[in-house]
């Protein structure tokens, strides 16, 4: 019989759905990886989301694994070179998280413009410094995003019907209708950098990535511009941004993702112009029953096709 194991926390409907089909299965949400090491040769399938670290030494003990599956977009919690030489397939849930990513970027976006997280801290120490929190309407003002795929253009739809203008840049080519029905304009990144009001991240971790923000890219942005991240962590050097930071070179920033998850580095997650959260973008109710369910579906599919 078919085995599955899953080593993360998932939604109860993507259990539920697991257990509907019949499949014999062990739901493991805590289980180190040395444990998971240990057991990973008597499944068939894995199922994760981003705790589990699905390394060449797991791999290399999977001798009867086909199938993993991330609920859940980035994969880079998953040695995807060891797995292709085994012949293991990787499939994620890009669809599930897109509109729950998308609102809590513009969540920030608006925290960042009128100083929500401070002004709430404020008050709530006893505080009453209205002169202090003025801030700055989002229409009118640019949306810039580094990667306009599922989540960037949802992001840029709605901006758009806040009255932001919007610029994008990827390194595959834009959809024509964005052009066309959004006035999308297509820009370097450069361009993006220096000419957004608000610069966004979303783009997967690769090599050519890493460190894509720095200290040279945070110069060219306006001083009244914000950064927000919510793709990956070493997307930004977080070294660079608290020196930008402390510089003033920026207005602020938004992280939901980071170099080190728990952060490590507290001076700039204290740091009074940074909205900080425990990537938590895609946590809706909504969006992790979609991706429990859709990568038990998908995870089972795989597994019956010859």
């Amino acid at each position: 019989m078919l085995r599955i194991i899953v080593s993360d926390p998932i939604s109860s409907e993507g259990i539920e759905f697991l257990k509907s089909s019949g499949v014999e299965y062990e739901y493991k949400p805590d289980i180190t990886s040395d444990e998971l090491a240990r057991i990973i040769d008597s499944f068939d399938a894995l199922i994760v989301r981003s705790r589990t670290k699905v390394t060449k030494v797991i791999l290399e003990r999977a001798s009867r694994l086909k199938v993993i599956g991330r609920a859940g977009v980035g994969v880079d919690n998953i040695d995807i070179g060891a797995a292709t030489s085994q012949q293991v397939k990787v499939l994620n849930t890009p669809n599930a998280l897109t509109n729950a990513v998308a609102e809590f970027t513009i969540g920030l976006m608006i925290d960042l413009a009128r100083k929500i997280p401070n002004a709430n801290s404020s008050t709530k120490n006893g505080k009453w410094e209205k002169s202090r929190f003025l801030g700055t309407e989002l229409k009118g003002k640019t949306y810039g995003t580094i990667g306009i795929g599922r989540i960037g253009q949802r992001v840029a739809e709605i901006a758009h019907a806040m009255g932001m203008k919007i610029m994008a840049n990827d390194v595959i080519p834009i959809p024509k209708v964005l052009i066309e029905e959004m006035g999308v304009t297509v820009s370097s990144q450069d361009e993006v950098f220096s000419g957004a009001d608000f610069v966004d991240l979303h783009v997967p971790l690769t090599p050519e990535t890493e460190n894509l923000v720095n200290y040279e890219k945070l110069k060219m942005m306006k001083r009244t511009a914000y950064l927000i991240n919510t793709s990956r962590g070493k997307v930004v050097n977080e070294l660079d941004l608290l020196k930008g930071l402390n510089e003033k070179i920026i207005a602020g920033a938004a992280l939901d993702v980071y170099e080190i998850e728990p952060p490590t580095l507290l001076e700039l997650i204290k740091h009074d112009n940074l909205i900080t959260t425990p990537h938590v973008a895609g946590q809706t109710e909504e969006a992790q029953a979609a991706a429990g369910t859709q990568i038990v579906e998908l995870v089972l599919k795989a597994l019956s096709s010859p």
